[in-house]
């Protein structure tokens, strides 16, 4: 029986990840977090204190690492090598990092195998930069979520503040336009609406609003 494959794709912060397990959930579909899976190797680069801008030595790195996904109690645990990553792939300093070492083509072929994988073994909902427009360019909806920049800050500096840290929303909002330059003019896998994605605009929208509307296209589809 033919597994359904439903692609959230959009811009740093735009609420993929929330909605698209409100959606999971919704469906009881498999959530798969693709961006949590890249952050976990951005965390072991700057872990092991390279240079994110080596490709050579980031991609060896990356190589021989183990990034597994399970659920548990309706949440999705990152293992890094067996770790449970969770609590440490949410920074901003982690989040940067990602972007960097998302262009280069080793990494995302490995991540790429694995989600492809998944997507042959469970009814799901995958979310991400590229998920419609290469990761599953088949998938059978395609969802691509957005909200203004400064809308994404003032949600981004909500959860850094409500997990101790500091924030400043005019140094946010900055990363996230130049987060989003550079994963729209990477080389590989540059992030675009797919031609036959549905745009969702959220800036005004509440998360239940969003999660409605993307089930109206799933149910119409």
């Amino acid at each position: 029986m033919k597994k359904i494959s439903i692609a959230i794709d959009g811009p740093a912060g735009a609420g993929k990840s929330t909605i698209a397990k409100r959606v999971a959930k919704q469906l009881n579909y498999i959530y798969v977090d693709t961006g949590a899976m890249y952050r976990s190797m951005a965390l072991a680069c700057l872990r092991a204190g390279l240079d994110l801008n080596d490709e050579e030595k980031v991609s060896e790195l990356c190589s021989g690492l183990d990034v597994t996904l399970r659920h548990e109690n309706g949440e999705q645990i990152i293992l890094l090598n067996g770790e449970n990553v969770n609590r440490w792939i949410r920074t901003q300093e982690v989040g940067n990092a990602t972007s960097v070492i998302a262009v280069y083509s080793k990494v995302r072929e490995k991540l790429v195998k694995l989600q492809r994988q998944l997507a042959k073994q469970e009814n799901i909902v995958m979310d991400g930069r590229d998920i419609g427009s290469c990761v599953l360019p088949n998938a059978d909806v395609k969802i691509y979520l957005t909200a203004s920049a400064r809308v994404r800050a003032e949600r981004r500096c909500k959860e850094l503040l409500e997990r101790g840290e500091e924030a400043d929303i005019d140094v946010v909002e900055r990363d996230i336009i130049d987060r989003d330059y550079r994963d729209m003019h990477r080389e590989i896998s540059p992030l675009v609406q797919a031609e036959d994605a549905v745009m969702v605009d959220a800036s005004d929208m509440t998360i239940e609003m969003v999660t409605d509307r993307i089930l109206e296209i799933v149910y119409a589809g």
